[in-house]
């Protein structure tokens, strides 16, 4: 068989053997040396040349040996054995690990077992194509990149495919030496993510994952539920108290998932009248009723691709909860007044002050919508569960409300931290919040002292229930239903008819505090006469 000693325009020796049918194909036309410059190809009587070469004498210089550039793990997925195991074979020379596969469905199993850190895959290819693959590998997207390789005429799927998450895509005639490129920094992408994650685990360990922090046992096991359920795409039902941080949590299981690039929309169901509830989740035509002067995109729609939180679920209507239940379920929604469906890809998170169970036996909830979003349910514990996290969260809080009002407080006298670690926090970690921004305005020091805090904090006595008049006595007998009426007057009275703080110490919503009023008549209004309620700031 005869032998040519040819060089590449670029310098690079080429020897070339003619047969029929070669170790690499016409798909790779711009080939790179081998081990020492020198690489053995197949000439396609089909496809022509392999490239315009100018002959030179074996003798010409040869480059230096390359060098591996990497221990990374590659898989190539490819249906062509040709071009599968020369790739395999190039990929190999530039100092990878390499690993192939003949379809799809053997490249997943394969990605499995061995774990690599990039897959190369065509995209057309039997059983399973490269879409489909890429789709059943976007779980671990933060660990594997993909790169999709597609011939000319389908660049349509391949901006489809990045889309759904691919690293990147190659067209066919490959540019080996932009390949090789993309290994490398693909590389170096892998390599700092995992540096970020190993940092991320550190201050997780720490006490701070995202925008949470606490070092407590039972703050830890929120962040490792959190991580658990961040990269996929089940519904987190978040359940808690007023003020514990449920919409924290539901922004940090959106910023650790794959989503986290797409929009992040929170939605409170109990500040939105009952009235206008559909069209703001869901959207409206224009003139689709009286009022409706322009076409409005509901929160679904602004969250495409991205993650909705439909806080306070409880205080959403049923009619409305039944119309939420067939979204999720079909993934498909119809704008109040239009005719048309259209299709939504949303995770959907929500989150409730109330007690579930309870919610459902009150018809509150349904019970259809409560399994369909209780996937997975994370419960934020009160902070006077958790005292042992109060002094990182003051720190924390004090650098955020220093820099927000133009402040230099570092931190809180022991007197004060004691007075925290002995307070119950009825309002939880926003309360202390809010106490903390009101210290720091105060505050002509770097030192917030007891002076700082709002008066009488810390210092009102327990009261028995024998001789506290704002205690509610209940006679054997009492209905649950006169004993709630009972509880709600009796705190709008200990407010001054302030509803909004009564609600808070109640633990509902405004919405359902203005409900039970009016279930109640006049009586509300009657509980403190004379007093108008005074808003709270």
């Amino acid at each position: 068989m005869p032998v040519l000693g040819r060089t590449w325009q670029g310098g690079f020796r080429l020897k070339l053997k003619f047969r029929a049918r070669g170790s690499l194909p016409a798909a790779y036309p711009d080939l790179a040396a081998q081990e020492g410059g020198r690489v053995s190809w197949g000439f396609n009587p089909i496809a022509g040349p392999l490239q315009k070469c100018t002959e030179q004498s074996a003798s010409a210089s040869e480059p230096s040996k390359n060098k591996p550039m990497s221990h990374e793990k590659i898989l190539i997925v490819e249906d062509e054995e040709n071009e599968r195991s020369g790739l395999a074979e190039l990929v190999s020379s530039w100092g990878f690990r390499v690993e192939t596969a003949r379809d799809g469905a053997e490249g997943l199993d394969k990605a499995t077992q061995w774990s690599p850190s990039i897959v190369i895959t065509d995209l057309k290819m039997p059983r399973m194509g490269g879409l489909e693959l890429l789709g059943q590998l976007a779980e671990q997207a933060t660990t594997i990149a993909v790169i999709l390789v597609t011939a000319q005429g389908t660049i349509d799927s391949a901006v489809q495919a990045m889309r759904m998450g691919a690293y990147d895509y190659l067209t066919k005639p490959i540019d080996t030496n932009r390949l090789r490129t993309m290994l490398g920094n693909a590389a170096a992408l892998l390599g700092t993510r995992a540096e970020l994650e190993a940092t991320r685990r550190r201050l997780r360990d720490a006490g701070s994952l995202g925008r949470l922090n606490g070092a407590s046992r039972k703050m830890q096991e929120i962040f490792r539920l959190i991580e658990m359920v961040a990269p996929s795409t089940a519904s987190v039902l978040i359940t808690g108290a007023s003020g514990t941080g449920k919409e924290l949590v539901a922004r940090t299981i959106h910023e650790l998932s794959p989503r986290k690039d797409r929009p992040f929309v929170a939605i409170n169901c109990a500040a939105i009248p009952e009235t206008l509830m559909e069209s703001e989740i869901f959207g409206h035509e224009k003139g689709s009723f009286t009022g409706a002067l322009e076409r409005r995109t509901g929160c679904f729609e602004l969250a495409e691709g991205g993650t909705l939180l439909l806080d306070e679920i409880g205080e959403m209507p049923v009619g409305t909860q039944a119309k939420l239940l067939r979204v999720l379920e079909d993934r498909k929604l119809r704008r109040l007044g239009s005719k048309v469906e259209t299709s939504v890809d949303v995770r959907v998170l929500a989150a409730t002050n109330k007690v579930p169970d309870e919610a459902v036996a009150r018809g509150e909830l349904r019970s259809d919508l409560y399994y369909r979003l209780n996937v997975f349910n994370i419960h934020m514990p009160p902070l006077r569960e958790h005292k042992e996290d109060i002094a990182s969260l003051v720190q924390l809080l004090l650098a955020e409300m220093s820099s927000k009002h133009g402040r230099k407080v570092a931190a809180v006298s022991e007197a004060v931290l004691n007075q925290f670690n002995n307070y119950a926090w009825p309002g939880n970690v926003r309360e202390l919040r809010n106490t903390l921004e009101r210290a720091v305005i105060v505050c002509d020091a770097g030192v917030v002292e007891t002076k700082h805090l709002p008066p009488g904090f810390g210092q009102a006595p327990l009261r028995t229930a024998a001789n506290d008049p704002d205690a509610v006595r209940l006679g054997v007998g009492t209905t649950v239903e006169e004993a709630e009426k009972m509880l709600i007057l009796k705190t709008l009275e200990a407010t001054s008819n302030n509803k909004t703080r009564a609600a808070e110490i109640l633990g509902i919503s405004l919405k359902t505090l203005h409900n039970k009023l009016k279930e109640y008549g006049s009586a509300g209004a009657e509980a403190v006469p004379g007093k108008e309620e005074v808003p709270s700031s």
